[in-house]
């Protein structure tokens, strides 16, 4: 049989194959920008493991990428310091609020700007909450200005990084403040404001519970039935909201659990540990207001960087010695189109390193 023949049964075959997967990927799973992570999950939990092998040959779904990974914040840690940075406008009351003019990619912004201003001025801010990676700011009629910064943007009452990249304005009277700002560099964030009895079925009921209030159980219930790598399911926010991929690693660092390892293969030793290790970790990059990275995007609400990053474990360290076994080299793998770090040698999918045994201070069956 010529070698072109064989060349060509292959591209059949393996064109088959993807169509059996993907023809079952439901329609909202659709490959975009904004869902390459759920399209993944769904292939690892449809094929069960990270690598699949072909006629022989490796398929590595693990790594399967649509576009190159990128930086992932803010997570919880960044948007609890943007929520605690404004808290003095509550008491203040809206006198408008402005779209200035912005030539980069328009964010999503509903209701329409006339819409907006005229539900929310004169209307006092009763409360800023923060649900998952979202800021949210309750007014005295219950509405609430729902502000989700996802990969570069910004809650401000300083001067932002950039005018050019201001999205959002609103003026305030009464208060320390007289504006609040949502800066975004990419255009990716939300702004959406909605009556009091939208926030339920809009927000609530798509979130998991807030990863500072997880304990192991809760973990396990949530995810223990998942076949996606552990590191994976971390990231999903309908199962627990506000980890991201920048403190997932570094969760699964302190907790000594190999990021490559499938959620249904854990124990409930190993999911305490990573829920102890999850409130450790977000409580003191809050502590240190967040992480600002190389591009320096992030910023608090003064337009102050964060200090979080002179603290991380492993994200960013790529062939740097781990500074808990002193043996392993920093791996970066990706993971649902996600850079991920961790140590070969310490970090485990079963048992628990005695140098994370001596962190914990108890011993582990």
């Amino acid at each position: 049989m010529s070698s072109i023949v064989i060349a060509a049964r292959f591209l059949v075959n393996v064109s088959a194959f993807g169509r059996g997967i993907f023809s079952k990927i439901p329609a909202r799973r659709s490959i975009g920008p904004n869902s390459r992570e759920s399209v993944n999950d769904y292939l690892a939990d449809r094929i069960g493991k990270a690598d699949q092998t072909i006629f022989g040959m490796d398929f590595p779904f693990a790594s399967f990428s649509l576009q190159p990974p990128c930086p992932s914040l803010p997570e919880l840690p960044e948007v609890e310091t943007m929520r605690r940075g404004v808290l003095p406008v509550i008491g203040s009351r809206v006198v408008a609020a402005l779209r200035p003019p912005c030539e980069k990619r328009p964010i999503t912004f509903t209701p329409s700007l006339n819409v907006f201003d005229r539900r929310i001025r004169d209307r006092t801010i009763a409360d800023v909450i923060r649900r998952g990676k979202r800021v949210m700011l309750i007014l005295d009629d219950q509405q609430t200005i729902v502000i989700e910064p996802r990969m570069t943007g910004l809650v401000l009452l300083a001067d932002p990084p950039t005018w050019e990249h201001l999205r959002l304005q609103i003026d305030l009277q009464g208060g320390e403040h007289d504006r609040i700002l949502f800066w975004d560099r990419r255009g990716l964030g939300t702004v959406r404001l909605y009556h009091g009895h939208e926030i339920a079925s809009a927000i609530d009921d798509k979130l998991g519970p807030d990863a500072l209030t997880v304990d192991g159980e809760i973990f396990r219930t949530r995810l223990g039935t998942s076949r996606r790598a552990v590191k994976v399911a971390l990231l999903d926010q309908s199962a627990v909201a506000g980890i991201g991929n920048l403190y997932a690693a570094e969760i699964l660092f302190l907790a000594g659990v190999d990021p490559r390892a499938a959620c249904h293969r854990l124990t409930l030793p190993q999911w305490i540990r990573i829920a102890d290790a999850t409130k450790k970790v977000l409580e003191e990059a809050i502590q240190h207001e967040g992480s600002t990275l190389g591009d320096g995007t992030y910023r608090n609400a003064l337009n102050d960087p964060g200090g979080y990053q002179n603290y991380h474990q492993v994200y960013d360290r790529e062939g740097e010695n781990c500074l808990r076994c002193q043996e392993g080299k920093i791996r970066r793998i990706v993971q649902a189109q996600r850079s991920t770090f961790f140590c070969p040698i310490c970090q485990l999918r079963r048992g628990l390193d005695v140098r994370v045994q001596s962190i914990y201070g108890k011993h582990e069956k």
